[in-house]
Formats: C-alpha cells, sequence, structure tokens
C-alpha cells in the first residue's frame, strides 16, 4: 500500500544529526508516513550507522553528492507516496507534527505546499532564520519571514500562529503533493542549494496553487549544518541563485529594470563588505554576479521554467525590506508588513 506521506531526509556527511534527531522522527511521524534517508554520497559512517540503528528506515544512496535539490530529484524520483515531506537531517519533529499538516492538505485541494512552524533549536523560544513561521517575498526579491527579518529573530509570543498563505515554504521541512512536485519539475537543479524552495514556491503559486503555514505544527531546527554562515560558497549560492529566481519568476518587463537594480544593490553590499575586511564576501558576489550573466546567456535550458504565469501570489511584499530594515531600523516583521 502506498504511503500517504513520504519523510525524505536528504543526507550528507550527518550521521550526528541523525543520530541526535532520525528517534524523534521515528517516534513522531507514525502512522502517516513512512520514513527514507536519502544519502548523497556520504564519506562518514552514516549509511553504516543507519543500517545499524534504525533497519526499520529505508536508505537510498545516490552515487555522488548531488547537492540539495538535485539530490531530492534523484531520490523522490524512486519514492511513491500522496505526498512528500522533504525534512533536513537537522530537526527535531514534536508529538502531533504531522497531523496539522495533513489536515491541511487535506481540507484544501488548492493547497500545493506547507510548512510547520519553525524555532531555533539552541534557543527555543526563538523563531529560527530559515522558515520561521512562514515566508515571505519583498518586490525587489529579497526573502524574509514571520519571525525573521534578515539576520533578527524574534522570540515568539504566539504573534504568528494563525495559519495563513505565504510566498515560501522553508525546505527545511517542506510538505508537497507528490504529483505537484512531478508536474512542476521538481527543484531547480541548477540552484545545487540555497533558494530552491522559494523558487519552487514561487512556480507553484503560477501554476494555480497556494502555499500555507500551519504553526499548530512545531518543530525545532539546527540550521547551518550543511554549509556555515559566512561560508563563500553559500554566499555565491544565496546571490547567484536569487536572481536566477527572479530571472526566471518575474514577468521580462519586472525583469528588465530589476535586476540591473539588485546587481547594482549587490553591488553597494559587496563593497561594504570590503571596507568592513570581509573579503571573502566581496568575492563571492562578484562571482555570483558573473554567474547570473553566464546562466542568462549560456546555461539558461539548465533550469526549470515556470508552467504557468496565471496564479495568483500570496505573501508578496510591495515595498522593500531593505529600505524598512536597515534604513528605517524596522526589525520585526509585524512591523513592516502589519
Amino acid at each position: 500500500m502506498t504511503p500517504r506521506i513520504a519523510i525524505v531526509i536528504l543526507n550528507w556527511n550527518g550521521r550526528r544529526h541523525l543520530e541526535n534527531f532520525l528517534p524523534t522522527v521515528i517516534r513522531h511521524s507514525h502512522p502517516h508516513a513512512s520514513i527514507i534517508v536519502a544519502d548523497n554520497a556520504s564519506s562518514d559512517d552514516s549509511v553504516q550507522w543507519l543500517q545499524a540503528h534504525h533497519p526499520e528506515v529505508r536508505v537510498i544512496q545516490l552515487d555522488k553528492n548531488y547537492g540539495f535539490a538535485k539530490g531530492y530529484n534523484e531520490a523522490l524520483k524512486l519514492v511513491e507516496a500522496e505526498f512528500y515531506l522533504l525534512l533536513n537531517s537537522d530537526v527535531e519533529v514534536t508529538p502531533g507534527w504531522l497531523e496539522p499538516l495533513l489536515e491541511g492538505m487535506d481540507s484544501n485541494p488548492s493547497l500545493g505546499a506547507c510548512q510547520p512552524k519553525m524555532h531555533l533549536w539552541a534557543d527555543k523560544a526563538s523563531f529560527e532564520y530559515a522558515g520561521a513561521a512562514g515566508g515571505w517575498l519583498d518586490s525587489l526579491g529579497y526573502p524574509f519571514a514571520r519571525g525573521r527579518v534578515f539576520d533578527y529573530c524574534e522570540l515568539d509570543h504566539g504573534q504568528y500562529d494563525d495559519a495563513i498563505k505565504v510566498f515560501w515554504a522553508s525546505g527545511a521541512a517542506l510538505l508537497v503533493r507528490a504529483e505537484l512536485y512531478r508536474r512542476l519539475g521538481g527543484l531547480d537543479e541548477f540552484f545545487f542549494a540555497h533558494q530552491e524552495e522559494i523558487d519552487f514556491c514561487w512556480r507553484l503559486q503560477l501554476a494555480g496553487f497556494e502555499v500555507m503555514v500551519f504553526p499548530k505544527s512545531l518543530v525545532y531546527h539546527v540550521g547551518g549544518g550543511t554549509l556555515p554562515k559566512g561560508n563563500e560558497w553559500k554566499v555565491f549560492l544565496n546571490f547567484r541563485n536569487n536572481l536566477i529566481m527572479l530571472a526566471k519568476n518575474l514577468p521580462w518587463y519586472e525583469v528588465a529594470w530589476k535586476l540591473p537594480f539588485r546587481f547594482a544593490l549587490d553591488a553597494v553590499s559587496a563593497w561594504r563588505s570590503l571596507f568592513h575586511g570581509q573579503g571573502i564576501y566581496f568575492k563571492a558576489i562578484l562571482e555570483a554576479h558573473i554567474g547570473v550573466i553566464g546562466w542568462i546567456l549560456i546555461r539558461r535550458k539548465q533550469s526549470v521554467f515556470p508552467v504557468s504565469r496565471k496564479g495568483k501570489v500570496h505573501g508578496w511584499y510591495h515595498g522593500s525590506v531593505i529600505w524598512q530594515h536597515f534604513i528605517k531600523g524596522k526589525k520585526q516583521f509585524s512591523e513592516i508588513v502589519g
């Protein structure tokens, strides 16, 4: 019998995270889900540890490290379920976490993807960077979330406990209809990692489906486990992928002015970093811009584009979160969006 939910954990050298967090996933996910670990050719003993300690967990061994996007796409070709739940290996789930997500999907056929509320594992009263209480996007393509604006994460006082439509759901704990995942081409493999879930949720909305957050479901996320903050490759991917995402999903007449404007804003950020002794950021942003130009001129065919542009998007902030946060000093989501 095909399971309703396949929880698929993509792993790369994450034996420590699996040992710490997989038991909570197993404990709190039955009877709704099967649990699968897709291993991105780890060089540690992750697979051996799984086989010895959790033989009930299916292991898919990929032949090399495909990154987050292609790693999931390759693994999910081998998984049959009504829903896929993409879950990071460094996530601690809580009792009853699946029920609100599943009930939300069952009650709304237009709902394509959703996420739980996410707290920081090291400070469980605080929202977590990667998803908080649901992701938004501003008019220039900068992502932020209910409970997290750039690097500022709010304490959770119940201020975002309503289940609402959002722009994007975190790839750290993303529930998606399997049929839609396949129909829309899955995650964009050119991205490798970072912001591929935002791109997917954008394409999902353009195809006429919705994205939501269900805060009655709660998980705790360590974050930054594979690529730590400040890593040159991570900075490069974030800047490059964000600009490519705009070029793919915005109408051409918006791309025509927003992309050059974003290049200019990124350049300001790069020079500011250089003057503060952070040459790694300057180099990574420069390389990201070169990568975007290369993608436009040569490598566009390697990306997944929207199958439709008729759907309405939610969680779109028509102003500039850069202006609100860095110029006007607003830190909280509610101060910016209202």
